[in-house]
């Protein structure tokens, strides 16, 4: 490659599809953004249209690349919402259901069966037995959806992770490929070998025929057409294992978070063993090179920001950048289920005590603080003490997420300029994982300060969450 190459890198994440143009040194030169809808239907539904989707990720390209002139674009990377799932007909690409997303637990009531072998699947896929992953939504499309049934009995259905979909839309070759990262989030991929497992398909009940080829991140997917041009599409993962390398190699002694619809907390680690009611991730795997994360994860981030501020009728961010706030009550996040380490659904969100929408949205912002503080407290009981934190994603544009986070975790927060972790850190994979990067780990530092009602509040909310995780 050289310097002036170009590199489309494609994000579709729960709120948007982007697609950023870099040169291959790193410098970004175009940007294209598209809006997704997110269909909620309490209390455990969420979707979005398929088609629509794939739409907004075409649109979003179309536009990134239309003040490019005759510049070649010499290979595109993609990330996705990993454990989101689509049914499609293999012989036209045609939906057959919605994209269900990961925050969906329609599909929990399946899972009781499988409990008596909740430790093994832990071992086998590094993930916990829940329905936020994808394989028992792929049950229910074949329990509840009569075209996924038909398509199945015929043979021409194809499900799985979002991005072997979007793949599929996308590049002309019609490729039916699954990435490690996307995978992973199944629960029916091995971490171990690298492949669906047998066990674990026929656990779920779920046909191997039906499920896409399981290739490494750096692949020749196919090519994806756009006017004239035809990019090559050569790398895909998914949206947080992306973000991890939006400034180059990781530091194992760092705390990634990644603040989106949901907010993410990654560790690099080399065992292979995943810890209790965390995480062990795959977030790059070249066929040569596999790199491993310990993670945690809080469903309600901005996605929690967003329902709230809905149903009050204002705008979160200017309510919360303006004015100040005397009373804030507690905020019981478990919009789209507890994650780690509770792993908990069905629990209806609610506020302990009243306010006004500022000091409510305040609150909700605490609330994915305070899940952080656990994750971050849990997987430091498994690895050394993170040194200090860095900060991505939508949601830490909030200087709000940013100092409450210093302040609980009592240590700094390193909060980027790079907004846009995902697609900067597909860039860099994309270039080859170049050493020199010009994307640093600079911009606004949190440093902790003492704040007793912040800890105070933050006790109670512990207390409540443990009374509902003993119920």
């Amino acid at each position: 490659m050289r310097e002036n190459d170009l590199l489309l890198c494609i994000d579709q994440g729960g709120q948007s599809s982007r697609a950023l143009v870099f040169e291959q040194s790193g410098r970004l030169l175009a940007e294209g953004r598209a809006s997704i809808e997110t269909h909620r239907m309490p209390p455990d539904r969420v979707e979005h249209d398929a088609d629509a989707l794939v739409e907004s990720v075409r649109h979003s390209i179309r536009d990134a690349l239309t003040d490019l002139g005759d510049r070649p674009v010499i290979a595109a990377a993609m990330a996705t919402q990993r454990s989101s799932i689509v049914c499609w007909d293999r012989s036209d690409g045609r939906a057959l259901s919605p994209v269900i997303s990961w925050q969906d637990t329609r599909a929990a009531g399946l899972l009781g069966p499988l409990k008596p072998f909740r430790e093994d699947i832990h071992e086998r896929t590094g993930l916990v037995l829940s329905a936020h992953y994808g394989a028992s939504k792929l049950r229910w499309c074949l329990d509840e959806l009569p075209e996924v049934r038909s398509a199945c009995r015929e043979g021409r259905l194809v499900f799985g992770p979002l991005a072997s979909f979007i793949t599929y839309r996308l590049c002309a070759e019609r490729p039916l490929l699954a990435d490690p990262a996307n995978a992973s989030r199944t629960l029916l991929w091995n971490i171990q070998t690298g492949d669906w497992d047998s066990f674990l398909t026929e656990q779920f009940d779920i046909p191997t025929d039906c499920l896409p080829r399981c290739v490494p991140n750096t692949y020749g997917f196919g090519h994806i057409h756009i006017g004239s041009r035809a990019v090559p599409l050569s790398v895909v993962t998914g949206d947080q294992p992306a973000a991890l390398f939006a400034f180059g190699a990781p530091c194992g002694s760092r705390a990634y978070v990644n603040a989106g619809t949901g907010a993410f907390v990654q560790r690099l680690t080399t065992r292979e063993q995943a810890p209790d009611k965390l995480l062990r991730s795959v977030v790059w795997d070249d066929g040569e090179t596999r790199v491993g994360v310990v993670e945690g994860t809080v469903n309600g981030a901005a996605g929690a920001l967003e329902l709230v501020a809905s149903q009050l009728g204002v705008d979160a961010k200017t309510e919360l950048n303006e004015g100040v706030v005397e009373s804030i009550p507690l905020f019981i996040n478990t919009v789209s289920g507890l994650g780690s380490p509770f792993w908990l659904e069905g629990i209806p969100p609610r506020f302990v005590g009243d306010g006004t929408a500022r000091e409510k949205l305040t609150a909700v912002v605490e609330s994915a603080v305070f899940l952080l503080k656990i994750n971050i407290d849990a997987i430091d009981g498994v690895l050394d003490p993170a040194t200090d934190i860095v900060l991505t994603g939508g949601l830490a544009s909030l200087d709000l997420l940013g100092s409450r986070l210093a302040d609980l975790t009592g240590r700094s927060v390193q909060r980027a300029e790079v907004r846009e972790a995902t697609a900067t850190g597909l860039a860099w994979l994309l270039a080859g994982r170049p050493k020199k990067w010009p994307y640093q780990i600079e911009g606004s530092c949190f440093e902790p300060r003492e704040d007793a009602e912040l800890q105070q509040r933050y006790s109670e909310f512990r207390k409540t969450i443990a009374s509902l995780a003993s119920m």
